[in-house]
């Protein structure tokens, strides 16, 4: 895809109400810049795919849409093909929707347990959290090593775009020794402000950079975040906080799946690039 197929797609994504954030589509881009393809049909798009390659060992598989007035004509399986082939043999994740398990177990795809979103009212805490400050620039190297060891993977190109993209808010928390203890990000999205990543060594920790995060939510706003199910202390957060779950997605995995630290991921990033 180009950039400006990209923002097709995250208008595709939106339509089928999976509520993309508003400026997803450039930093999903700087993750791996081959990594969207999309479908043609008589040179008019049709179709999409994302297969985001982390390294050589890795990838995340997402965006894959077919325009609802061509679906069941193979489309879709063809370009679902030309994705897994980018991938090769890596370890390949996805989000997909909970009724689509049985097709992509067909593909080798096993379920490791479920994304349940949570959306609510922005809460407005009365005091500042005083573990989440907003981070500079001499934090890069240490976030983007934090956030390798919670994802699975190092992922610097993506993560630097994040933290930059319009809108986008991150706060991060640091221990005494000045190392990085959590740290998540909110953006406006279509609908609402998502939270994601939330990653965070304690549930305590996750709770103050959650109450930083929404306090940066203009009132009246709502908040969604992306939790995984096996995290009790990320749904009791959530819950806490007045959010309710409105949808849930299946996290399953091709080949060897990474090691994720599940107790200590209170909001996964986005369910297109994992």
């Amino acid at each position: 895809m180009s950039p400006t197929e990209l923002e097709l797609a995250a208008e595709w994504a939106a339509q089928e109400g999976w509520n993309p954030g508003l400026g997803d589509a450039e930093a999903f881009g700087a993750a791996d810049p081959a990594g969207f393809l999309m479908a043609f049909l008589d040179g008019e798009p049709v179709a999409s795919i994302s297969v985001v390659a982390y390294g050589e060992s890795q990838g995340f598989l997402g965006f894959y849409i077919v325009r609802p007035q061509l679906r069941g004509r193979g489309i879709g399986w063809a370009l679902w093909q030309a994705g897994m082939a980018r991938l090769g043999d890596r370890s390949i994740g996805l989000d997909g929707v909970i009724d689509q398990q049985a097709n992509y177990a067909k593909s080798g795809f096993v379920l490791k347990h479920r994304n349940i979103r949570h959306m609510g009212p922005a809460p407005q805490p009365a005091a500042a959290a005083e573990t989440a400050r907003a981070m500079s620039p001499d934090d890069l190297a240490g976030l983007i090593a934090f956030d390798a060891a919670h994802f699975g993977t190092e992922r610097a190109a993506f993560l630097e775009s994040w933290l930059r993209t319009n809108g986008h808010v991150a706060r991060l928390a640091v221990g005494d020794d000045g190392e990085i203890q959590g740290y998540g990000v909110v953006r406006p999205a279509r609908t609402g402000f998502r939270i994601g990543p939330l990653f965070a060594q304690t549930p305590d920790l996750a709770a103050d950079i959650f109450d930083a995060l929404a306090r940066t939510v203009p009132p009246g706003e709502s908040i969604i975040l992306d939790v995984p199910e096996p995290n009790a202390a990320a749904i009791a957060l959530a819950e806490r906080h007045g959010l309710k779950p409105i949808f849930q997605t299946a996290r399953m995995v091709k080949g060897e799946a990474p090691s994720l630290p599940l107790d200590r991921i209170f909001g996964v990033t986005s369910f297109e690039l994992g």
